[in-house]
């Protein structure tokens, strides 16, 4: 096994290893730095260090090369993987017994600098959102296992070569938006209606290089 899978197989043990200790509800990582993106988590009573022995391995699987980490939502884990050859997978475990449920795959061959995934997905109780290196954005139906609606954040604002490291950014919902930074040479950040993948707004092109960030809402009052 090569060192990036092995550094894709910890991450989903260590997902299982955290979040095993409570209940069904309080568990859920349904998105990039967690429930509230703020990469604190509401739970009570973790271990602020290992026994001796260290943790008890509940799963581990063998996943491709990639640098995003897991969600869980409803004792589902999501992990956005890659194939170079062929394209982007996003595949679905079972959180009590790592068993693969289900995976969407689509086209999307191409290699870049530390190859593989990059972001992070984020589901509801009804969908999952990924967007892949190339810059396809898209929603997965959670039942059907298939695709709702499918764009891309980058060639469809004018993007021609990628950035060094691709598109590394995770999207996030606020109300019925899906809100990403695209930051191709006509906009800077676009926001989608979740349900149709239609544009509802988009904002002029961000001045500067910052190619890899994520979106977070927050309330400014205006002075």
């Amino acid at each position: 096994m090569s060192k990036n899978n092995k550094f894709r197989v910890l991450c989903c043990m260590f997902a299982v290893l955290v979040i095993s200790f409570t209940d069904a509800r309080a568990q859920d990582w349904h998105q990039f730095l967690g429930p509230d993106r703020n990469s604190t988590s509401p739970q009570k009573g973790l271990l602020k260090s290992w026994p001796e022995t260290g943790p008890e391995l509940l799963w581990a699987v063998e996943v491709g090369r990639g640098y995003g980490g897991p969600v869980v939502k409803n004792g589902r884990v999501y992990l956005l993987d890659r194939d170079d050859e062929v394209g982007d997978f996003l595949r679905c475990f079972s959180l009590q017994t790592g068993e693969e449920l289900w995976k969407f795959s689509y086209d999307s061959p191409g290699e870049l600098p530390f190859p593989g995934s990059r972001s992070i997905p984020i589901v509801t109780e009804t969908h999952v959102y990924g967007c892949g290196p190339n810059g396809d954005l898209y929603r997965i139906d959670i039942q059907t296992h298939q695709l709702v609606w499918k764009k891309n954040v980058w060639t469809d604002f004018g993007g021609g070569r990628l950035p060094t490291w691709g598109i590394s950014q995770s999207p996030i919902i606020y109300g019925d938006l899906l809100v990403i930074a695209s930051q191709a040479p006509q906009t800077g950040v676009v926001a989608y209606n979740k349900l149709s993948g239609n544009i509802v707004w988009q904002t002029p092109k961000i001045h500067g290089d910052a190619t890899y960030v994520s979106p977070k809402v927050v309330k400014a009052e205006r002075q």
